[in-house]
């Protein structure tokens, strides 16, 4: 398996991805940890899981996930997609694999939601035999449900009391924990135009330009490469004392001579995300910002170094604590994870360093692949004095491998 970006085109000079083969190992995966489950059918609301499953790509209104599109999987049938009106049309003409598509409409008015369940999912799941599944032995049929508003999860309920209603989306996490082949080449490439974005944006990065400028050059080169969306709907770039305590929206701040300059943006490709990100200077560091660069850079590269099978991601943490205490700062990391996982999802279990109750120990195994992004910050220094460096890693057999190559502000690094 290629360990770099060959690029994005279905080229025919050289063996690059195949969508049907990977779409159809996706699906496989599913249905396996569909039968560990003991589900007698799969519905999914969450985009990504909803990718995962057929590859539709919607158009997406902001504050609507899990309430604009749908897929059903059932053993024995292909994926049913259940999705906008306005997307119908396009699934027919274009995706020959989708062997059923059902028009839906947006997930939240009562009525609306009601009669979806009555006329088009309870004719689907009486057709498939899932509200007979389990008269046989005497249960009631097993539906796996993801993430839905309660509008529709009363409506299922009450319209359907014999079916059960249980946790679908801990199979489609399990499903997805492990990167596929296919899975990792898309990785390599969305990872690859993050590089890009950030390069873009750390150009733009200067005295008198403003924070929305950058952001928008890094979003120039996300859509002139192809790319979807940036990692996170709210681009991030904060400059100066906007990252002590990080600010995570862009605003319209002037960068000023001697600012930090964080830039956290990424890219999506065929639906899977790349997610790192760099702090630059503008002009002159302070000794203070450099110390503070220096200890998220030696946090970075102990903790991944820590990052192979064997270890867990306690390990981990404890490796990005010792890289930070030589600086004197291992008490000033950011309250939240220090990594995430990353695929067809922007941010995914499992995590790494956790600290919120339930935090669960995971082993590291090949094929996951994480975000590793610590951020120290302290307060009062002259043009910031918050860092943080990301880094898209892929899990191995030995060392870990990284994704992502935008270099490092070499100016902030201590001697």
């Amino acid at each position: 398996m290629d360990q770099f970006a060959r690029g994005p085109f279905n080229a025919h000079y050289e063996e690059r991805l195949e969508p049907a083969a990977l779409r159809a190992q996706r699906v496989a995966r599913a249905l396996e940890q569909m039968e560990i489950a003991g589900l007698d059918a799969l519905l999914v609301w969450k985009d990504e899981n909803v990718r995962y499953l057929t590859d539709l790509r919607p158009q997406l209104i902001a504050g609507k996930s899990t309430a604009l599109n749908g897929a059903l999987l059932i053993p024995g049938q292909a994926p049913i997609l259940l999705c906008s009106g306005g997307e119908v049309d396009r699934v027919r003409q274009t995706m020959p694999w989708i062997q059923e598509v059902h028009a839906v409409p947006i997930i939240e008015e009562r009525d609306l939601v009601a009669g979806m369940v009555r006329d088009i999912l309870g004719p689907l799941l009486r057709e498939h035999g899932i509200l007979n599944a389990g008269k046989s032995v005497a249960r009631s049929p097993r539906l796996g449900l993801d993430e839905a508003n309660m509008v529709f999860y009363s409506e299922l309920t009450g319209q359907f009391p014999n079916l059960r209603v249980v946790d679908g989306d801990s199979p489609m996490l399990a499903a997805r924990r492990h990167k596929l082949p296919g899975e990792i080449v898309l990785l390599e490439e969305a990872t690859a135009i993050a590089d890009a974005v950030t390069a873009a944006a750390v150009a733009a990065s200067q005295e008198g330009a403003r924070e929305c400028d950058v952001a928008a050059a890094g979003m120039a080169t996300l859509f002139r490469l192809g790319g979807e969306y940036a990692h996170v709907m709210t681009p991030f770039v904060a400059s100066g004392e906007h990252m002590a305590p990080p600010h995570r929206i862009t605003s319209d701040k002037l960068i000023r001579h001697g600012d930090l300059v964080f830039i956290d943006i990424g890219a999506c490709w065929n639906g899977y995300f790349g997610d790192m990100a760099r702090t630059v200077v503008c002009g002159t560091p302070s000794r203070r910002q450099q110390e503070v660069f220096s200890a998220v850079y030696a946090a970075l590269h102990e903790g991944i170094a820590a990052m192979r099978p064997g270890n867990t991601n306690v390990d981990a943490m404890r490796a990005f604590h010792a890289g930070a205490a030589r600086y004197g700062l291992a008490d000033r990391f950011f309250s939240l994870f220090i990594g995430h996982g990353v695929g067809i999802g922007a941010n995914e279990p499992p995590y790494v360093g956790e600290t919120l109750p339930g935090a669960p120990t995971y082993a590291f195994e090949p094929g996951m692949v994480f975000a590793i992004e610590p951020l120290i910050w302290v307060p009062g220094v002259r043009g910031g004095g918050g860092v943080r460096l990301e880094e898209m890693v892929l899990i191995t057999e030995g060392d870990p491998h990284i994704m992502s190559r935008a270099p490092f502000d070499q100016r902030l690094l201590l001697a």
